[in-house]
């Protein structure tokens, strides 16, 4: 990205109000990383995972003079209201991101506190995490955020009840997902969960079967601005098998009406009303917070399908390498940031985040993994993770965020059938890749 980004400023009374209700819902929702207040305020994506990052703020405060408040703004409400505050005297001293294309708008606007003087003190910030993990981080060679929650793989998440009444087994292959939507389809069931009013659930599907088809290069050369990659013949077979997926009815009729982020599709599955959900790995937090006996009981997951034929490793996974906290350089207590972060290897942290089926990605985990709350899933994780040739970071988490809005208007309607596939591709080729 060779421009500096453009941070837009609050503008209007009511977005101020907004905000403010939404970080009081934990913390104070005061103070802030341009302001001393004696505290550093630490912003996070609102969902199931906050009880860990409380827990670990409350050990925090257990010994340091200056305290960590943890604020949260609803998952479906982060991107654009961290973009909001981020330039203002509101922004906090720390702050959950996705690390790579999340972050360079913030590093070329020079809002970041480069974390190499921590990691020179504390080599470990740096060394207790998987390299590949850590790097995904790093931008124009400098490290700007600490890995904090676990990896992210996306899942097949299925409802092993439902399932077993339809005579269906988890799918190992396309064909074989083709047959299992038939199935459940004659039982009544809508054969796959879909959040489409957030859009981004919809966006999964495009990325697992662009690399199951093509393989990573593809991707990988149009995010690096070859927009000759999306009219191919690899990208037009992989939007003829979105197509041919939505035409069978395998989502239903009223998908762009739910919504992940406010529970819906996840209580479609839950009640047995659908058979599966393609989501990150966090899917099983949010069941286990959301429909407790449903999740120890009948909640199951798989890879996704092979696609026969496909240039693609059938071991790839996509999904988020990883979140990160990146810290404000305007915050007024480094030393008591650097502190804090120490926390995101500790024993407590990695065990915290297991017991909630969060797989941290820091050098400690695999002990920990068989003693914890769910070792089954952990390990299928790791297992999963671990043997991967090659793990898609979330196509708007790679893109610029910039890109994000019109990425995601493109896969909507596309599903829709309201965009064909050459707009589709034309929309593509038109997003800013730097």
């Amino acid at each position: 990205m060779k421009t500096r980004a453009r941070l837009p400023r609050l503008v209007a009374t009511g977005v101020t109000l907004a905000l403010a209700l939404s970080l009081s819902a934990c913390g104070d929702g005061n103070g802030g990383a341009s302001s001393d207040d004696g505290k550093i305020h630490v912003l996070v994506y609102g969902d199931a995972s906050n009880k860990v990052e409380q827990q670990v703020v409350d050990t925090f405060n257990k010994t340091s003079d200056v305290k960590a408040v943890l604020d949260t703004i609803p998952g479906a409400d982060y991107q654009t209201k961290l973009q909001t505050i981020i330039n203002t005297p509101q922004a906090p001293d720390v702050f959950f991101n996705w690390g790579g294309g999340s972050i360079k708008p913030f590093v070329k606007a020079d809002l970041l506190l480069p974390l190499d003087d921590f990691i020179k003190k504390n080599p470990d910030l740096k060394g207790k995490f998987l390299p590949s993990v850590f790097n995904s981080a790093v931008v124009d060679g400098k490290p700007y955020g600490i890995p904090m929650r676990g990896t992210q793989p996306v899942l097949l998440f299925h409802n092993k009840k439902v399932l077993e009444d339809a005579g269906v087994q988890p799918p190992k292959t396309w064909d074989e997902l083709l047959a299992a939507v038939g199935k459940l389809k004659d039982k009544g069931v809508t054969p796959i969960a879909l959040g489409g009013g957030d859009v981004w659930p919809t966006q999964m599907w495009f990325q697992y079967l662009y690399d199951r088809i093509a393989g990573p290069e593809l991707f990988a050369k149009a995010v690096g601005g070859d927009k000759s990659a999306w009219e191919s013949a690899d990208s037009k077979k992989a939007l003829d098998m979105i197509k041919q997926l939505v035409d069978t009815g395998a989502f239903g009729k009223n998908y762009d009406s739910v919504k992940y982020t406010n529970g819906g599709s996840v209580q479609l599955v839950a009640s047995g009303k659908a058979g599966f959900e393609l989501m990150g790995s966090w899917y099983y937090s949010q069941q286990l917070t959301d429909h407790k006996e449903f999740a120890e009981k009948d909640l199951g997951y798989s890879a996704f399908p092979t696609v026969e034929g496909g240039k693609g490793d059938p071991a790839d996974v996509a999904g988020n390498t990883n979140n990160y906290y990146s810290v404000m350089k305007k915050t007024k207590h480094p030393e008591a940031v650097a502190e804090f972060l120490k926390l995101m290897y500790s024993d407590e942290f990695v065990k915290a985040q297991l017991d909630i089926g969060n797989l941290p990605t820091t050098t400690n985990t695999d002990k920990f993994i068989d003693g914890s709350g769910t070792p089954e899933y952990s390990r299928f994780q790791y297992d999963l993770v671990s043997d991967a040739p090659n793990f898609q970071l979330s196509w708007d988490q790679a893109y610029p965020q910039k890109a994000s809005s019109d990425m995601h208007k493109a896969i909507q309607q596309f599903f829709n059938g309201t965009l064909d596939t050459d707009g589709f591709i034309k929309a593509m080729q038109a997003l800013p890749t730097e």
